[in-house]
Formats: structure tokens, sequence, C-alpha cells
């Protein structure tokens, strides 16, 4: 595991300073696991290295969206960043602060904005000129005055996964430059909408931070264009997307060197800087732990079949994402060459495959690493299956913040 919250004592795998042998037998599986610690400490490594700078962290939702991990995170002072009204209840409901809320995303309904504006959320994210005219009407017939950044898509490429790049023409997501610029010089046309903003995103798990500097320069020039034309822009949201390492030995991209030149480049600024991250703060925080079922012999292939599944974990059927599984007792001893799989009746119901791991039996314990962004929040319950539980470990203790699914839980709301 990257992180040393999760780490071996004498063969057996903790999180900070809880076995994960215990949390099996207190909670089942499968469960997932996340360490309050490292979740923690990485909002604090923002806010470290941006000290000298007028900024706000909006925590990106999407990543995860516990209750508990949003609790933590507005103790700590966090903003946040959403994509529906839903992430927006999830927040209000964690104690988050509205004002700190900017809500973002290409599709929002009518009844989301209304929602978002009689909550008194911080700032919208714009990503089209129907957005604006919907946001425009439903703020006039309300009596609000929202403040606005139009998302730009800068056309650049950051090459990452084509599932989670974002900033190319070719992509959904955003205004083109020019047309961007364009519609913010009819900022009288869109009153009672108050454009105080730019935003951009341009993609996820972006390794090669120089990406960023070309998406800031374009970003600062139109600024200033736009504040000598005389728009009130106070600041500039560079959205999130810094990586992590997935695989063992793979550093991930470092949050400090990251800051230190966007430091630079606000010095002496005039605008605010902006920055949503998710997947930086959470993903290395968090395990899925699962249970050996069944040990299978095809032929020269080995499967271990694990009680956990692509419904609790899709990200290596969605993107052939690689994550570190790690035996939770681990006394030494030969490896073997597995496919880990799932019990879903699909072939692409894979964590890995061709992985060395110890000889193994049913009931031994297995931790897939790096779990914590983008893998409960993408859960289902496909094949009829309960979703896992969720535990937030922190020191030595541990509590379950939310409970596994029950088979009343998959018929809750149906009628036959």
């Amino acid at each position: 595991m990257p992180l040393q919250e999760f780490h071996y004592r004498d063969s057996q795998l903790y999180c900070e300073d809880a076995a994960l042998s215990a949390i099996a037998q207190a909670v089942g599986t499968p469960t997932y696991v996340y360490s309050a610690s490292a979740i923690r400490e990485n909002y604090r490594a923002y806010e470290r290295a941006l000290a000298d700078v007028p900024h706000r962290i909006h925590y990106a939702v999407k990543a995860n969206s516990s209750l508990a991990v949003l609790a933590l995170l507005a103790a700590e002072g966090a903003g946040f960043d959403i994509v529906s009204g839903g992430e927006l209840y999830r927040v209000l409901r964690a104690g988050g602060d509205p004002s700190t809320v900017v809500y973002s995303g290409v599709g929002k309904t009518a009844a989301e904005l209304e929602y978002a504006l009689e909550q008194g959320i911080g700032a919208f994210n714009c990503e089209s000129e129907q957005e604006l005219d919907m946001l425009r009407e439903v703020a006039a017939r309300i009596g609000a005055k929202p403040a606005v950044a139009l998302r730009v898509n800068p056309n650049i490429d950051a090459k990452t996964h084509p599932y989670i790049s974002t900033g190319l023409s070719e992509h959904k997501f955003g205004i083109g430059l020019q047309a961007a610029e364009s519609l913010y010089g009819e900022a009288a046309k869109w009153s009672p909408l108050e454009f105080t903003g730019i935003s951009c995103h341009i993609g996820s798990q972006i390794f090669d931070t120089s990406v960023f500097e070309e998406v800031l320069s374009q970003m600062l020039a139109l600024a200033a264009r736009l504040c000598a034309s005389g728009l009130p822009i106070e600041g500039i949201n560079l959205g999130g997307g810094l990586a992590v390492g997935y695989e063992q030995g793979q550093p991930s991209a470092s949050i400090a060197g990251y800051c230190q030149m966007l430091s630079s480049a606000f010095a002496g600024s005039r605008f605010a800087l902006g920055l949503e991250p998710g997947r930086s703060i959470v993903g290395q925080a968090g395990a899925l732990l699962t249970s050996v079922l069944v040990y299978k012999q095809a032929d020269r292939k080995i499967f271990l079949v694990v009680d956990g599944a692509m419904n609790d974990l899709l990200r290596p059927a969605l993107y052939s994402a690689h994550h570190e599984i790690l035996p939770v007792f681990d006394a030494g001893g030969p490896r073997l060459l597995c496919d880990v799989v799932g019990p879903v009746c699909e072939s692409g119901d894979f964590f890995a495959t061709g992985r060395e791991l110890p000889a193994c039996s049913a009931g031994d314990l297995l931790a897939v690493a790096t779990a914590g962004a983008y893998g409960f929040v993408q859960a289902s319950n496909y094949n009829s299956r309960p979703r896992a539980a969720e535990v937030l470990v922190d020191g030595e203790a541990f509590r379950i913040v939310r409970e596994r699914e029950t088979r009343e839980d998959l018929v809750r709301g149906e009628a036959s």
C-alpha cells in the first residue's frame, strides 16, 4: 500500500493502528476501509502548500461521497465541488458550509439549480449558454443573484485515460475559449447572474503537472482581459486532476510541487485560486477488504474467487485499472500467479489478472489497495448484490460509517 497508514505489523496488514483482520471479523466482507489520518493529511498538504496565496480547496465530492468522509473534510474547513443536487444534499447533511460549495457539471436540471440557490451555495461553474439561460430564469424567479464562472475548455490534452480526460474540444465539458469570452462580453444580458470567476478542468489522474502550466497561462490571460473589459473577475478555479500511484513503487504526483508552481504564479496576483482535488485526497486513503471464496485451477490458470466484485469496485472492468492486491496475512513463502475475480456473471468481473500472491484458500483475506476514490461511489446492485459496508479508521478505533445493505434494501421502494 503506497501510504504509511496501511502497513504490515507482525505479518498482518493494518490501517493506522487497526488490524484489517479485526475489522473483517467485526464487520464482514466486502468492506471499504478508510484512513481518517490519510484524508486529513492529504487535505492539509494542499493548505500548507498554498498558505501564502488566497485560495479555496473544494473537495470533489464525486470521488468519495461518504457522509463520514465529507464530515471529516468539513471539520478541516474544506469547501466542496459538487456535480448534482444529491451531492449538495450529502454535503449539507455532513455539516458542510453551503457558501463554500461550487456546483459543476454539464447537465444540471432546473430543479437542481433552484435547490442550490435556495441553499445559498457559493458559485456555479456553468458549461453552456443554455445553462446560463436556465440559471438566469430560476434566479430571477426566486430573487437570487448567484456568482457564476464559465467552465472554459482550453483544448489541452491531459495525456490521461480517455474516459477521464475532459479538456479537449471533442469532450462534452465546458465552453471553448473564444465562445466563453464572447459570453462574458454579454454579461449584462445575463442579469441577475454575476460573473465573478472563470474555471476549467482538463481531466484526472494526471502525472505530468507541467500540462497545468499551459492551462494556467491561458486562464490568467483570459482573466486579465475580462478585468480590463470591466468585469469583476475575482477567482480562477483550475479544477483537480492530480494523479495517485496505483502500482507498487509508482509515486503520486506531488501536491507540494504542484502547489508551489501555482503559488508562484498567483503571488501578487489580484485573483484568488480555486482547486477541486478529489482522488489525491482520498484515493490512497482507502482499501476494499474482501474474502477468498474459492481456489480454482483450470488447466494452467489459477483463479481466486473473492466475495468482492465489479459491482463493488468497477474501476478494473471500466478502465482496465490496476490496483495492488495485498494479503491481510503475509508470512512470506512461495507465490502463485493467479487471477483475482468476483462472483458476478461477467468475464469482466475481475480485480487483477496474472498477479503474484501467496497461496490462498477459502476464508483468507485480501485488500484491494488505493480504493478510496471512485470505489463505493460507483457501486451498484448488479446481480442483486447488496452493496458493501464502509468503515472509517482513526488511530486504533474504527467505526461503521455505512451499514452493509440487506436483501430488504435491494427491493426497497419497489412494487410487485
